[in-house]
């Protein structure tokens, strides 16, 4: 994200419902890359939260240089260089009680790998939607950068942090919703 920045505090929101619905209204999976889908329908069956935007993150190759590609990199015979399309979720939370408790949530995310997973928000997205915060897998010392050339493997363990990134992400997603049947 090139406006990435520390997260910001909440603000009130009243038009929050309005624009969840709103949201909720115009989402279409089939346009979410395929291992977000369950993810993405997840989040939006929690009342405290809807999807922003989301990407699996990319790699492409001299010989692979689909923007859409979601094979994961051969180990043995990496390219020396790789560009990477940068993986994250970014999200509009309520400000309430469970909406501050998955704001922490997502703060303590890049626990993962504090080197290549980052939590806060985005100008671009404060701007059209307040309380909108992102998750990102993306070296730190590119974290304001959407697309980035690194080596082969550095882009492995890109891959290897992404793919960790979002299994504790559909985890934490299981645990909330069952959280919020039970509640």
């Amino acid at each position: 994200m090139e406006t990435f920045i520390a997260p910001r505090e909440f603000v009130d929101n009243p038009e929050y419902s309005r624009q969840r619905q709103r949201q909720l209204a115009t989402l279409d999976l089939a346009t979410v890359d395929a291992p977000l889908r369950y993810l993405i329908a997840g989040f939006a069956t929690l009342p405290y939260c809807f999807t922003l935007q989301c990407c699996y993150g990319h790699f492409l190759t001299a010989s692979s240089d689909d923007r859409h590609n979601l094979k994961p990199l051969p180990r043995s015979s990496s390219p020396a260089r790789v560009e990477n399309r940068i993986a994250y979720v970014a999200l509009c939370i309520e400000r309430s009680l469970a909406g501050k408790r998955l704001r922490d949530e997502f703060a303590a995310a890049p626990a993962i790998d504090p080197e290549y997973v980052q939590f806060g928000s985005a100008t671009w997205f404060w701007d059209r939607q307040v309380n909108s915060y992102a998750l990102q897998v993306e070296p730190r010392r590119f974290r304001t950068r959407d697309v980035v050339q690194v080596d082969a493997t550095e882009a492995l363990r890109l891959q290897d942090t992404r793919d960790r990134f979002f299994n504790n992400l559909n985890r934490l997603l299981s645990g909330l919703v069952a959280g919020d049947e039970s509640g």
